[in-house]
């Protein structure tokens, strides 16, 4: 979705007065969390909604006031936003503490604020301004924000060929700064009248369809705010993005889904040790395969998933193969896509989105997997050349219109041949593969032009397979009778 002109401008107004901060040596994303604790405020008032704010903590409050004064005032009325106010208010300021230390740059950044055209930008909507300051986050490949942030063509990619509907209960539990399920939202609302929704429809739509879970209170923060500005409401007792952490007991009480879209973290689970949760068959520290798994048994039955994970998912060994074979009975496992590089904060890093539909009963759902190659042969993705939604459009055709990849729609499908991107692979073929999926065929020429990718590139890759060769080895021994406690004395333990 291309931004409005306005929209843009204000954007890089925003965006710039970052340099007021460089002094401090504040990050872009120490940044963006701060923009975020002074447009709340800005915003309540622009939009006439400040009745959520207590009297006295508003954004007239705080412009008022100037010198030393105002950043005492802008500190305690942090403080007590974040702990005395409940509800949505309480979560998107709690822990909140400001990273100014200089009374005049809290006053440079007010002004600025209070100088912008508000008008135009509610016209064209507060959202897309919110995304756009998260885009240029993400952008900044120092501040590893790029990390949460999934390239909003892909997500529009994804939701355009799952479909989503307002019979869905969508969910996302690695939900980062929110883009799935505001993309999913969007969907809804353009697909279907709004307008003509049954009151049981409206209370189903705000109470009962998005919920997600983000482990980080910051990116938490940053979603809170972004489903607020896109106008997805905050229910303290139902849907919603939570904080906390899937793979831990938080994960188990999310509620049973008929989609799912997640672009689960990369790497092993933070400090080591295997997931908290109970209910996991196969115990890995690898996150990708734990969020996997929690992923296919979440869905209901008939329920639908669109899931981005990197190549090791798809080859390794062991628990990982194990996994892929629950999966693959469980689900009818119908498409991959494997992504192109580049697009990503880590470049090195090589992805694939797999789609598939949870099975009536738990076994032989996948009698056959579609593999889209749209890595071979594609451009270097970077500033010069962006990743667009068009760089999708010939694999959202090839996909189809059912967003469950039933057999009437496989059988619809086309093999393009070892000299096109879409073929058709059976269970059995894969079986005989060992059950790996890393399967390609296109000779890339482009991996032959002699242009090596940069070293940060290089080294980004190398610690991705060193991870996923390190979760590895960690389930192998866990699996031959090691403890935890043996694998951290070895320095096994991640």
């Amino acid at each position: 979705m291309t931004q409005p002109q306005t929209t843009r401008d204000i954007v890089q107004k925003l965006w710039n007065l970052c340099n007021v901060l460089k002094d401090d040596g504040v990050t872009y994303h120490q940044y963006v969390t701060e923009l975020t604790y002074l447009l709340f405020l800005k915003m309540a008032e622009e939009t006439g909604t400040e009745d959520q704010l207590p009297e006295g903590y508003r954004w007239a409050d705080l412009a008022r006031r100037s010198g030393l004064d105002q950043l005492n005032f802008y500190k305690g009325l942090l403080l007590h936003l974040g702990t005395d106010t409940g509800g949505l208010i309480q979560e998107i300021y709690a822990n909140a503490a400001t990273i100014i230390r200089k009374p005049t740059t809290l006053n440079t950044l007010v002004t600025a604020m209070s100088n912008l055209d508000w008008y135009s930008a509610k016209e064209e909507g507060l959202g897309d301004l919110y995304e756009g300051l998260l885009e240029k986050n993400a952008n900044e490949k120092k501040s590893g924000a790029g990390q949460y942030f999934t390239p909003r063509p892909l997500i529009e990619s994804i939701v355009a060929v799952m479909k989503p509907t307002l019979d869905d209960v969508i969910q996302d539990p690695a939900a980062g700064t929110g883009g799935f399920l505001i993309a999913a939202n969007h969907d809804i609302r353009r697909s279907s009248d709004p307008e003509g929704w049954t009151e049981a429809q409206q209370r189903k739509y705000r109470r009962d369809t998005f919920y997600g879970m983000e482990l980080v209170q910051d990116t938490h923060r940053l979603a809170l705010m972004n489903l607020l500005l896109h106008g997805l409401d905050y229910d303290p007792q139902g849907a919603g993005i939570r904080l906390g952490d899937t793979l831990g007991s938080e994960g188990e009480k999310l509620p049973p889904a008929t989609l799912i879209l997640s672009n689960p973290p990369f790497g092993t689970k933070k400090g080591g040790g295997l997931p908290t949760r109970t209910d996991f068959t196969f115990p890995t520290s690898n996150k990708q395969f734990a969020f996997l798994q929690h992923i296919y048994r979440a869905l209901k039955p008939g329920g639908r998933a669109a899931v981005v994970l990197p190549d090791n998912v798809l080859f390794e060994s062991g628990i990982g193969k194990q996994i892929r074979a629950d999966l693959m009975d469980k689900c009818n496992l119908h498409t991959i896509l494997r992504l192109p590089t580049g697009i990503f904060y880590a470049q090195g890093v090589k992805t694939n989105v797999l789609f598939f539909t949870r099975g009536k009963g738990d076994r032989g759902n996948t009698g056959e997997v579609w593999v889209y190659d749209l890595r071979a042969n594609m451009p270097q993705f970077g500033k010069r050349t962006p990743l667009t939604r068009g760089h999708f459009a010939e694999f959202e055709a090839a996909f189809g219109p059912d967003p469950c990849g039933g057999s009437e729609a496989l059988a619809a499908r086309t093999d393009t041949g070892p000299e096109g991107r879409f073929r058709r692979f059976t269970r059995e073929q894969i079986a005989e593969r060992g059950d790996s999926l890393d399967i390609s065929w296109l000779k890339d020429d482009t991996a032959s032009q002699g242009d090596l990718p940069e070293p940060t590139v290089l080294a980004s890759s190398v610690i991705t397979e060193l991870e996923a060769a390190l979760a590895e080895m960690q389930s192998i021994l866990l699996e031959l009778g090691a403890t935890e406690e043996d694998l951290e004395a070895v320095g096994v333990l991640a």
